[in-house]
């Protein structure tokens, strides 16, 4: 038993390292383990092991295995929210907002596999039940934030004024999660934008 020692070369790893560096790392490490195809539940031991250190040093930095996943979700709701606000920003065509919106959305789960198990739940089976809950409501936003758009394109006359809104954007959530857990489930080889530009024109308009 060498644990001492250890313990001593990751304490001298952490004082070399900038502050929050060890944090990111172990967040990236923990989002490349989720990419494994077979889907198996990540532990502390396993991602431990993957960063050569004790699960007693990953606690130095994160409280418990929830706090980690909270990370990844905080990463993927600055991400996306950062991206739609800038879309939306940029974008006067309600229409052209949500194109844009399904397309990062569909890019971001291509980008960020492992993310893409974390988004339809799949990572989370047997966590912590607060982390479902914050994704459920990251969809909610999601779905407003697109429910919005479809109010814009509905204004600018170019979706029917008796277009139901609400109705809509639940589709076209829907849809994303769909193709989000396809992407998953064929072990990220069905790529989530495939034939994107035939099927908008049917879910949009």
């Amino acid at each position: 038993m060498q644990s001492g020692g250890n313990e001593q070369a990751e304490q001298d790893g952490v004082r070399r390292r900038k502050p929050g560096a060890r944090r990111l790392q172990i967040l990236q490490t923990l989002a490349v383990m989720l990419e494994d195809p077979k889907g198996e539940r990540v532990t502390t031991a396993a991602l431990a092991a993957k960063l050569h250190v004790s699960e007693a040093a990953l606690y130095r930095h994160f409280a418990s295995k929830a706090q980690m996943f909270e990370g990844l979700i905080e990463f993927i709701e600055t991400t996306i929210f950062g991206l739609i606000n800038e879309i939306s920003a940029k974008e006067t065509s309600g229409l052209k907002q949500l194109r844009k919106i399904v397309q990062m959305l569909l890019d971001f789960a291509q980008t960020n596999r492992g993310m893409t198990r974390v988004l339809i739940g799949d990572a989370l089976v047997n966590e912590h039940e607060r982390l479902q809950e914050r994704m459920n409501q990251l969809m909610e936003r999601i779905e407003a934030s697109i429910k919005q758009s479809v109010r814009v394109a509905i204004s600018e006359q170019e979706l029917p004024g008796s277009l139901d809104a609400s109705a809509r954007a639940g589709l076209v959530v829907a849809f994303v999660i769909g193709r989000w857990h396809r992407f998953a489930k064929t072990g990220f080889k069905k790529s989530p934008g495939e034939g994107l530009e035939a099927v908008l024109p049917a879910l949009l308009t």
